[in-house]
């Protein structure tokens, strides 16, 4: 009965949908379903399903955050601009992380200190900082970035898998891990489904919306530079219109 009553349900659609498509697919196409086209489609959108991880984590928690393809956008751009203002390669990939972090600071600063509400406070992140990607590299393409780091995101590593790939499953474990076994997804959670319950229950609510935030913005930022890896050069319109693609993965 349980079984029946789950696929009565939305998810159950979506499942049947999705059943429909792959085997609509298999029979359209014998490689289809071949291990390395798996591995090339997977690939062509892995910065995106990287963000997924934390952007789950941030939904179930009852927030959102509108502002991390620009966020992927600013960090590839801040890669190539410290590049060739001659800032080391790896120092260069430091600095862009720490400014996704900054950035989901100044989130979750906002919505848990300030009070407004995370649909606001991201749009307004989603403008700003990709107003500052603009004034970065304006309208140039920022290109010759040493060989090490594009094959970072274009060469294979173990058999198909590229190492972005590699740092998917590495943080798909840890994600998993944290919501299903540890006591910080419950609290998210639990604040997900009540704030005022968690509050009440000696929950740092505000302490761990911050948190949320940072961690959010912080892989979007390592996205955005796993996608200059790949691209091998960066733009001002890198990432944009991502954030509608990563949401609705998480649904």
């Amino acid at each position: 009965m349980n079984a029946l009553r789950r696929l009565r349900s939305w998810e159950g659609l979506l499942f049947a949908i999705l059943v429909s498509i792959v085997g609509a697919s298999i029979t359209l196409s014998p490689y289809y379903f071949g291990v390395n086209n798996l591995v090339n489609l997977f690939q062509l959108s892995i910065e995106k399903i990287i963000v997924v991880l934390p952007m789950t984590l941030l939904i179930i928690n009852g927030e959102i955050d509108l502002s991390v393809a620009s966020v992927m956008g600013l960090a590839a751009c801040l890669v190539g601009f410290l590049f060739q203002a001659g800032a080391p390669m790896p120092l260069a990939i430091l600095g862009a992380i720490c400014a996704g972090a900054l950035a989901g600071l100044v989130n979750g600063l906002w919505v848990a200190y300030g009070g407004l509400p995370s649909l606001v406070v991201t749009l307004a992140g989603l403008i700003g900082y990709h107003g500052i990607t603009r004034i970065l590299v304006e309208n140039k393409a920022i290109r010759g970035f040493p060989p090490w780091f594009e094959a970072i995101g274009q060469q294979p590593f173990v058999g198909p898998l590229t190492f972005s790939i590699l740092i998917f499953g590495l943080l798909f474990a840890v994600t998993a891990a944290m919501l299903h076994l540890a006591g910080f997804g419950r609290i998210v959670t639990v604040m997900g489904n009540g704030l005022e319950v968690a509050r009440y229950s000696g929950v740092r609510v505000k302490r761990y919306k911050v948190m949320l935030f940072v961690l959010t913005s912080t892989v979007a930022a390592l996205a955005g530079v796993l996608y200059a890896a790949r691209l091998g050069s960066v733009r001002g319109d890198m990432a944009v219109g991502f954030e509608l693609d990563i949401i609705t993965i998480v649904l």
